[in-house]
């Protein structure tokens, strides 16, 4: 279903405003590609590639559009013979800089003993270990309260 504004494309009708990041971000390969562009700066196509190691390119080219289309990566065409293109992440894809780091402590506070991380990119430092787990903490704390609130009404 969408809904109709006046000069404007028609909007997409969806479940929450969770749905709208998972739509934006979801998928396999998005937020390890967002997270690896974030942390290594603008790359070039074989690099996100060699990154991934087991995205098929198809996929990853689709998913590189859908981030363009959303405004969340930029694709800039260098001035190189051969022509090379790298992307980057925009300003406005740099807003999901927070999510994703949040994303990335979940995983390290809480898969450390089920999963081999290949790209380590959150530190295992006890104080960190600690700080992430804090923030976590915050955040459910927060929402939890959040939640409440919006009951009581």
């Amino acid at each position: 279903m969408t809904t109709l504004t006046s000069n404007k494309a028609p909007k997409k009708a969806v479940q929450s405003e969770v749905a709208i990041t998972l739509q934006v971000i979801g998928g396999k390969w998005k937020p390890l590609i967002l997270h690896y562009l974030m942390h290594a700066g603008p790359q070039r196509y074989s690099a996100i590639f060699r990154y991934l190691k087991s995205a098929p390119k198809k996929t990853l080219t689709a998913q590189l559009k859908e981030l363009m289309a959303d405004g969340i990566v930029d694709r800039q065409v260098l001035n190189t013979s051969p022509v090379q293109v790298q992307y980057q992440v925009t300003e406005h894809g740099m807003t999901l800089y927070p999510l994703l780091e949040m994303m990335c402590a979940w995983g390290f506070v809480n898969g450390n003993d089920q999963y081999e991380v290949i790209h380590r990119t959150c530190e295992p430092t006890p104080d960190v270990i600690a700080e992430k787990q804090h923030r976590l903490d915050y955040l459910a704390d927060y929402f939890r309260d959040a939640d409440k609130e919006d009951q009581a009404r």
